[in-house]
């Protein structure tokens, strides 16, 4: 479970991992050098070297079968079908190795195309030699590297590549040709196995260079989103450690004037008048609800563990909230709507519900005559809807909802509510969607799977 301590851990904590994490070099919150290599990028990367090992066995099969069945030339069948039955157990063992979800590295995509360049050159080696015109496809391999690999490993490939077209000159077996064609009509066949090679060349590398470049673009973008991520947790981190600095400091005042307030109320001279005793008492509460702000505020910092989390229900947690915030908000028109359905036990979250409490006074500021929350249940999500009828969003907020000081109030260091509802509620694995009513007012869902606040 997260608490209001959650959000980054404790402050402790947090600056702990923060120093650990800069002494190393890497940016809290960012994965270390590699973390990247085998998500999904890496794996869609191995995928379209495999797809791209199917096209050139059926390939070779049709290249084969028109060579030796319409064209009339002899090649060696056995050997060059143990390299195709080779290349497709190549392609079930990297299939297997992505379904197992291993670790794609550089080194097993320099080995992926290293062992594609090592068949080519075997294939050639038994139709020809450097004199088959289909010599060309070794810059499709050539092509690749240059995109998935370092400059490094690129050079390696690029070096061997030339080794093996220095080889196909020396070791070779030469075509055997169909009897009675003239120099021509072998200068012909030449030409056309060239155009075919240049086509199939020009196609594979336009199209999965293309399709391996969105590959790493989407990688970029997801570490990109990391490092917003870090430096928002990192802003979170600071407010918090301001947070629980005040909240020491406002302890004590708070005391002294509980205990002021708590003479008063025996003092007759000011009992004595029901007016006086009526704002004695109203000022004892505002003292109350201040010092509970703050325990609140110490207990999310890690200061103080008064109480663990308890179990509760996902409709006596939101009965609870109700309850809370219409004690905070005597004259608000707050309504509830439940469609959630069969109760679900979860644990009470301190978190979650400040976060609700956010979004609630949001809506009030903008909406003082009404206010609607409504709880769903949709397969395995909880959602919590805040609807008002105030004047809605501005397009620039939806566009940067969730980043701080974005708001619509004109506060100084305004925008850090909704701010901390994104990253508490991405903390429990959920989202924040706002959208403006086609009739006036707004709408704030916060979608939630019930397996982050389940037991």
């Amino acid at each position: 479970m997260t608490d209001w301590a959650d959000l980054q851990r404790t402050a402790r904590e947090i600056l702990a991992e923060a120093a650990r994490r800069l002494g190393a070099g890497t940016p809290a919150g960012l994965p270390e050098p590699g973390a990247l290599d085998d998500h999904d990028g890496g794996r869609q990367n191995l995928l379209l070297l495999v797809q791209l090992r199917w096209i050139a066995v059926a390939g070779q099969v049709m290249t084969i079968a028109v060579a030796q069945g319409v064209l009339g030339v002899v090649l060696p069948l056995g050997a060059m079908a143990v390299v195709l039955v080779g290349l497709v157990l190549l392609n079930l063992v990297s299939l297997g190795w992505i379904v197992r979800g291993g670790r794609v590295t550089e080194g097993v995509l320099f080995v992926a195309l290293l062992l594609d360049v090592v068949a080519l050159t075997v294939q050639l080696s038994l139709s020809g030699g450097a004199t088959n015109p289909f010599t060309s496809l070794f810059l499709l391999q050539l092509t690749l590297a240059a995109v998935l690999l370092s400059s490094r490993a690129t050079i390696g490939l690029v070096a061997i590549t030339t080794a093996a077209l220095g080889l196909l000159m020396l070791v070779y077996r030469p075509l055997v040709l169909p009897q009675g064609d003239g120099e021509g009509d072998l200068f012909r066949l030449y030409l056309i196995g060239m155009l075919v090679s240049f086509v199939i060349d020009a196609a594979l590398i336009a199209v999965f260079v293309t399709r391996v470049s969105r590959n790493l673009r989407r990688q970029d973008a997801r570490l990109a989103d990391l490092r917003q991520r870090a430096a928002e947790e990192d802003h979170i981190v600071r407010m918090g450690l301001l947070a629980s600095g005040a909240a020491h400091e406002l302890g004590t005042p708070l005391s002294s004037l509980s205990v002021i307030l708590g003479d008063w109320r025996r003092m007759p001279e000011l009992t004595a008048s029901p007016d006086i005793a009526r704002e004695i008492e109203e000022m004892q509460e505002a003292v109350g609800r201040c010092k509970a702000i703050v325990t609140g505020i110490l207990l999310a910092a890690g200061a103080a563990r008064g109480e663990a989390p308890h179990l509760t229900s996902v409709r006596a947690f939101v009965t609870e909230l109700v309850v809370d915030w219409r004690r905070m908000h005597a004259c608000a028109p707050l309504q509830v709507r439940d469609a959630f359905g069969e109760d679900e036990e979860i644990v009470s979250d301190t978190a979650l519900k400040q976060v609700v409490f956010n979004v609630l006074d949001n809506a009030l500021d903008m909406s003082p005559d009404f206010v609607e929350l409504a709880v769903l249940r949709e397969g395995d999500t909880l959602r919590l809807s805040v609807t008002d009828r105030g004047p809605g969003f501005a397009p620039e907020m939806l566009a940067r909802l969730g980043q701080p000081y974005t708001s619509s109030k004109g506060r100084l260091g305004g925008g850090l509510g909704l701010f901390l509802v994104v990253n508490v509620v991405r903390k429990l694995g959920g989202t924040v969607e706002a959208r403006n009513r086609s009739i006036g007012g707004a709408v704030v869902t916060l979608s939630l799977p019930l397996s982050s606040l389940t037991v």
